[in-house]
């Protein structure tokens, strides 16, 4: 049952935006310049280096940017050839051959050679360089780890070698099953021009500049053309793409819009082709008078709340638990984000390649009260107050007013909110400038790996500062597990310790819901939300 905070706080929010959500004429979606896409990205992207960036606006432009070995079919996102025209692996799952076809080129016509992927994977593994999805590389790849760290500093003793221009080996320490899903779908294994990088600044220096229109190199099925800061960015059609014949669109415009009822409201007028989201208030009646506009499709992710474990009262379970069990998860779900999501009880969503975690959030309000009772503070009584930052969103905004009413009237604990644009945003969050955060984990790849490695002590994305050596070597061994089902063991285990220490709070499983015009073809619902933009068109 909604709780009463809910009742009260919603009654007048969410349905005070109903009334934007009534039977109108419906969105009148203007005819698109030819083959020019008008797509809405959320944010203001950090950058487009694609072995700086993490976030899901940043990687959304770097799908059309950049191409790695392998990239993605448009349907189901499994592994197909892209720079690697061809591979092989051998019979103990330790060695992975790439034969780069001969046609590949970098926007500037240069070839791109097995080489340019050796040099990016040393700048990728370069410990100045610090890059946070270094340990997709580290994690697998042998000696890798070594040269990170620091330990080892001749880079032909780690795993990747390129015998000639077109012919890339990669040596693994372990059989890893979902590498090749991985490649195709994270640019962490893209390549990047190491030459034209170099003429901006060291190799192994962050936001030098390279990535500006006019200075932009890539080897994509498009090209940077323009961009102008919280306004567009812009991408062309790359005549030196291997395949540019085959790409239909002309180019994308990517519109930087954090405010969903501006986004909705840009759809609706013609403005924009395909919406990043859809304000929740507006869903109910799209479902029923837009169908062939309205799209809600699964989507591989977890919306959840951050702590820094070092920051009181954050720095004890027991805080974070109770805090944890004080949500009312439906609640949010029904009458906030009301897209079908799915109450999240724990990190790893259930159904993923097969896992499904059997550790779980449990326990009553009576319990979060022992809980912070417990740690001292009974009825909150002494519990110093709790900043809570979120992203610049309505809706994360309208969340967070919920949980924070709920925490004080059910804990006696009181939050205070702050919103940052998405680039300071994720400036506090890499430099743990915070004690709580809104936060989510779009999947890499599908594999429920993924939702777990990040949570190790030296991984780059984990920044709660929190560190368990049992869970430290449970992904080990789940990385040398000669079965999916030891893995899979693995996994539960790390799950457990997750749901025992909350570093974070879980809130729901995230369902893409979007707006976009029936004119647009090609694009498919898929469980990373990745559409490869040379399949898309536009059919007047």
């Amino acid at each position: 049952m909604p709780s009463r905070v809910f009742s009260l706080l919603l009654g007048a929010t969410v349905l005070g935006l109903a009334g934007c959500a009534k039977k109108d004429a419906g969105p009148a979606v203007g005819a698109p310049q030819a083959q020019f896409l008008r797509v809405g990205n959320g944010a203001e992207p950090e950058e487009l280096d694609p072995q700086v960036v993490t976030g899901v606006t940043e990687h959304k432009l770097d799908l059309a940017l950049f191409e790695g070995l392998l990239t993605e079919d448009p349907h189901d996102l499994h592994p197909v050839p892209g720079v690697a025209e061809t591979w092989a692996t051998s019979a103990d799952g330790l060695t992975y051959t790439f034969h780069l076809r001969a046609d590949a080129k970098w926007s500037n016509g240069d070839p791109v050679t097995a080489q340019d992927f050796v040099e990016s994977y040393r700048r990728m593994l370069s410990p100045k360089f610090a890059a946070e999805y270094a340990y997709l590389l580290y994690n697998f790849v042998v000696g890798a780890k070594d040269y990170y760290d620091g330990k080892l500093t001749d880079f032909s003793k780690v795993g990747f070698a390129a015998p000639d221009a077109r012919t890339l080996v990669v040596t693994l320490r372990n059989a890893t099953p979902f590498l090749l899903n991985i490649i195709a779908c994270h640019q962490a294994w893209a390549a990047v021009p190491v030459k034209v990088i170099a003429r901006f600044g060291p190799l192994d220096a962050k936001n030098t500049g390279w990535t500006k229109p006019g200075n932009f190199v890539g080897n994509g099925p498009f090209v940077l053309k323009e961009w102008l800061p919280n306004q567009r960015i812009t991408v062309v059609r790359n005549p030196t793409y291997w395949d540019a014949a085959n790409v239909k669109l002309a180019g994308l415009e990517f519109d930087p819009i954090s405010e969903e009822n501006t986004e909705e409201e840009m759809f609706r007028t013609g403005q924009l082709d395909v919406t990043e989201t859809m304000p929740p208030a507006k869903i109910d009646g799209y479902r029923r008078d837009h169908p062939d506009t309205f799209h809600l499709d699964p989507y591989l992710g977890v919306y959840y709340y951050r702590c820094n474990v070092t920051r009181p009262p954050l720095n004890d379970k027991r805080v974070r638990r109770a805090l944890a069990l004080a949500i009312d998860r439906e609640a949010i779900i029904k009458t906030i984000v009301r897209g079908g999501q799915q109450p999240a009880y724990g990190v790893s969503p259930p159904h993923d390649a097969g896992y499904t975690p059997q550790a779980r959030l449990s326990g009553d309000l009576a319990e979060a009260k022992r809980l912070l009772a417990e740690a001292g503070y009974p009825d909150g009584k002494g519990c110093p107050p709790i900043e809570l930052l979120y992203n610049t969103s309505e809706t994360h905004r309208t969340i967070a007013e919920a949980i924070q009413q709920e925490w004080r009237e059910k804990l006696g604990v009181e939050v205070r909110l702050t919103n940052q644009e998405w680039k300071v945003y994720l400036d506090s969050q890499h430099t743990h400038n915070y004690q709580m955060m809104r936060a989510g984990w779009i999947a890499d790849y599908v594999d429920p790996h993924v939702f777990l490695e990040i949570w190790s002590s030296d991984n780059g994305n984990n920044d709660t500062l929190w560190a368990n050596p049992d869970y430290d070597r449970l992904l080990q061994q789940a990385l040398a597990a000669k079965t999916q089902a030891e893995r899979y063991e693995c996994y539960q285990k790390m799950d457990a310790i997750l749901v025992d220490e909350c570093p974070i709070i879980p809130i729901y499983f995230y369902t893409h819901v979007y707006a976009m015009s029936p004119k647009v073809k090609g694009w498919y619902p898929t469980l990373l939300d990745d559409h490869p933009y040379k399949y898309v068109w536009i059919e007047d």
